[in-house]
């Protein structure tokens, strides 16, 4: 019969059948977390090892000075994802030890900047912590948040801070959406697999 024919018979059986009333909802499943005594150990080398198997896109995550902070911030971030349509709404995950986050979330806002495949030097400079990353990094403003938009990027995403959760030893941040582009729609992106940079196979 196939797929189609199956669905077709199942629609003319309910439309004959005698109307049952509402449905009712299964009951929701109790959610409970897992204890630390429930599950194995594992090596922080070979989780490393093995999730490194997952290619990712490389960001760099910034925000606007503040008061008690002028200059801006930054990071870079390979932990990046869109989270919703709507409303639209990104996430990242920065880790609870970092000294660039309590900046990036008393700004409020950020702008996240999807890196192109020949900025793994700019990235380098990002990930090192107490230096002044922005010597002579060329950026403008994003248009909400004013967070820098670093050149060469091939998309940035400029966001409020929308929520904050706890995920072991980083932090979830939730991003709403206010602005977003594509500075170059044709460029291929910095790509991190397997502790290197690298590109997309026929970019």
């Amino acid at each position: 019969m196939g797929h189609a024919g199956a669905a077709a018979a199942a629609v003319r059986y309910l439309r004959s059948a005698p109307a049952a009333g509402p449905v009712e909802a299964l009951a929701r499943p109790e959610l409970r977390c897992v204890g630390a005594d429930e599950r194995a150990p594992v090596e922080a080398a070979e989780f490393r090892r093995v999730l490194g198997n997952f290619a990712t896109g490389v960001t760099v995550v910034t925000a606007p000075g503040t008061g008690d902070a002028p200059s801006p911030a930054g990071f870079a971030c390979q932990s990046f994802s869109s989270l919703s349509l709507d409303p639209p709404l990104i996430c990242f995950m920065v880790g609870r030890t970092s000294s660039t986050w309590p900046r990036i979330a008393a700004a409020g806002v950020f702008c996240v900047n999807v890196l192109g495949a020949g900025q793994g030097e700019l990235c380098r400079a990002f990930a090192v912590s107490g230096a002044d990353k922005f010597a002579g990094v060329a950026y403008d403003a994003a248009p909400v948040s004013g967070a820098p938009r670093l050149a060469g990027a091939v998309a940035w995403v400029d966001c409020a801070v929308h929520a904050v959760h706890t995920g072991g030893d980083h932090l979830v941040v939730v991003g709403r959406v206010h602005a977003l582009g594509d500075a170059d729609a044709e460029g291929a992106p910095l790509v991190f697999h397997r502790g290197r940079f690298t590109g997309l196979s026929g970019a």
